[in-house]
């Protein structure tokens, strides 16, 4: 539902522009969200406990969807309704895969008024502009995409995650508002600089569990099973993370690079050639320190590392 008759007149000086956006909600938005995903269902969850009212929440009409749909909406006291239905919101959070957003957009643009709403997404890699059709309807957009992982099986508190921001502004001054109540960090991201900040995303968690199956691979070799290096690297993991976090990628940097010991890390490539894909990995991480890192033995290491 667009805001009352009384918050408009309040406020109607200020709406011959997009300052509308902010005046109409000076209170708290409601907020629909549309897709009951890993991410839908943490961000219902969080804006639960910021106090915002969820007033809906939107599935796709697949069984699957509905119930999981049905269940995150009694967790937040939501109304649940399938995709297409009318729904009552001030601010409508698209939480689909980003394939889907403009889908869901074209879905929806007839069924409520958009003028004087704000319609947000979360994909990192897309700009505001999937929502373009919903801005010609008189919304104003932004995407608000949080840096953090969203897995089966564990809801992670948003308190303390960066949120990148980018749209129109008087959608941005209501998701700057929203991502301060939740405890978490609003910062701008470029529209030209998005892919650039989804990579980044993917070096912080994918790529990383990437290099750690890699190791586990690796450690099977050494005789210890993929469930036992998972636990045993656990301790060495936390401490490299709690010394790259105080002391800075160089501070935590350790072991035969770093002390220019070329004789093991030849003998690590010589090694890893035993192991599907781990000497690749190896070498390009490696490379990747001469580069970066602080290193002994440089150029005879670079001369190895060619090879």
């Amino acid at each position: 539902m667009p805001p009352s008759r009384a918050a408009v007149r309040r406020y109607k000086p200020l709406c011959r522009e997009a300052k509308c956006y902010a005046a109409a909600m000076a209170v708290k938005p409601r907020i629909a969200i549309i897709g009951p995903g890993r991410l839908g269902s943490a961000l219902a969850l969080e804006l639960r406990r910021a106090e915002y009212r969820v007033s809906a929440i939107i599935s796709g009409r697949s069984v699957a969807s509905r119930r999981q749909g049905q269940v995150l909406a009694r967790q937040v006291h939501a109304r649940w309704t399938a995709e297409g239905a009318p729904f009552d919101a001030d601010l409508v959070w698209f939480c689909v895969p980003d394939r889907e957003i403009a889908r869901a957009a074209r879905q929806l643009a007839d069924v409520v008024e958009w003028k004087g709403r704000i319609a947000l997404h979360s994909s990192g890699a897309l700009a505001s502009d999937e929502l373009r059709l919903l801005r010609r309807r008189g919304a104003a957009v932004a995407s608000v995409h949080p840096l953090m992982t969203f897995v089966r099986g564990a809801v992670p508190s948003l308190k303390g995650v960066p949120f990148g921001l980018e749209g129109d502004p008087a959608a941005l001054r209501v998701a700057h508002r929203i991502v301060r109540d939740l405890g978490a960090e609003a910062f701008s991201v470029s529209k030209r600089k998005k892919l650039a900040y989804h990579a980044w995303g993917a070096f912080t968690s994918p790529l990383l569990i990437a290099l750690l199956v890699t190791g586990e691979k690796v450690a099977r070799a050494a005789g210890v099973s993929s469930a036992e290096a998972r636990r045993k690297m656990v301790p060495i993991l936390r401490q490299t993370l709690a010394n790259y976090a105080k002391l800075g990628p160089a501070g935590a940097f350790s072991g035969p690079i770093v002390r220019g010991d070329a004789q093991v890390v030849r003998k690590h490539v010589t090694e890893l050639k035993k192991i599907p894909g781990a000497g690749e990995v190896y070498a390009a991480l490696a490379r990747a320190a001469l580069r970066h890192l602080p290193a002994g033995n440089r150029k005879e290491l670079e001369r190895l590392l060619r090879k």
